[in-house]
């Protein structure tokens, strides 16, 4: 395993990368020409590029991409497609890149990556190697976010289509919709010694800075060897809607030690009964869950003043 330094050496000066990019992404189709063309006028030998259409593309085209052992593979899309190169290259001698062209882009909020592609680009062209945290689920890595309750059954619905059309706006235009009908969970988080019962419609889990494309606290970040759990509300509707409002509006403000974030290493989740678990915006089993940090396991290319814990 190279270092960081021998592997931002290693780009700078053989540029050697592969693109894959959500065409399905809300602007994946539309920019991935673009940012083939970016890569290639910034001097980068793309070995493969990777327009992926259909579901199951993906992995497949993950897996051939690093097959190819390049020192960068550049990743276009949103969480999900990010979060499923971030499990691929966890603890590899492979650096992410990120394009983020997706919904909500938390995890590229969370590194200060750009959301304008020639900005991104610039980073990937410009930038340094960093490593940062991965949070697990069991034994599957997550780069950005756990959530359970209603947040996975929005994603079990909300159509595709919609999000294309409206954006970040299609999650809770979706769970209004399922709202009515929606039953809170009674949830256990256990974590250092102690167990922490609450009833709540919502329950995330963060590993990065950002949730819905809106900061989760001042100091939260993906960077700092913490996961942090908190319930958006309580048993009503109308506290889950007053949360989400507040969250989106003040998390700027808040910080780790304000309720009711928990911020710890590691932490089991369980609930009154199975509820489904999303991991990066994409369905992935049910509670009871186990979580806990993979300490500076995925290394990506971060603007060059980024300070790297």
């Amino acid at each position: 395993m190279r270092t960081k330094q021998e592997l931002s050496d290693a780009i700078r000066r053989q540029r050697r990368a592969v693109l894959i990019v959500n065409a399905k992404s809300r602007r994946g189709r539309q920019l991935y020409s673009d940012a083939r063309q970016r890569l290639t006028a910034a001097g980068f030998d793309l070995l493969a590029t990777y327009p992926v259409d259909e579901p199951g593309e993906l992995e497949r085209n993950l897996d051939e991409a690093v097959g190819l052992a390049p020192d960068l593979l550049v990743a276009g899309g949103g969480d999900g497609t990010i979060g499923a190169a971030a499990r691929l290259l966890a603890h590899r001698d492979i650096a992410l890149g990120l394009l983020p062209l997706g919904t909500t882009n938390n995890f590229a909020r969370t590194l200060g990556i750009p959301l304008d592609l020639d900005a991104a680009v610039g980073v990937i062209t410009e930038g340094k190697v960093i490593d940062v945290d991965l949070g697990l689920a069991g034994d599957l890595p997550f780069a950005n976010h756990v959530g359970i309750g209603l947040s996975a059954d929005v994603m079990l619905r909300t159509p595709p289509r919609l999000k294309r059309m409206v954006g970040k706006l299609a999650y809770p235009a979706t769970a209004a919709a399922l709202m009515a009908r929606h039953r809170p969970l009674r949830v256990s988080v256990r974590a250092e010694g102690r167990t922490r019962e609450f009833t709540t419609h919502q329950l995330y889990v963060a590993n990065g800075g950002h949730q819905a494309g809106r900061p989760i606290t001042a100091d939260a970040n993906a960077d700092d060897r913490l996961l942090v759990a908190y319930p958006v509300g309580g048993p009503t509707r109308r506290s889950l809607l007053g949360a989400t409002v507040r969250n989106a509006a003040t998390g700027h403000r808040r910080t780790l030690r304000h309720d009711p974030f928990l911020a710890v290493g590691e932490l089991l989740v369980e609930t009154d009964r199975p509820a489904r678990v999303e991991i990066d915006g994409e369905l992935s089993g049910e509670t009871p869950v186990r979580l806990r940090v993979d300490a500076n396991a995925l290394r990506v290319m971060a603007a060059a003043d980024v300070v790297d814990r």
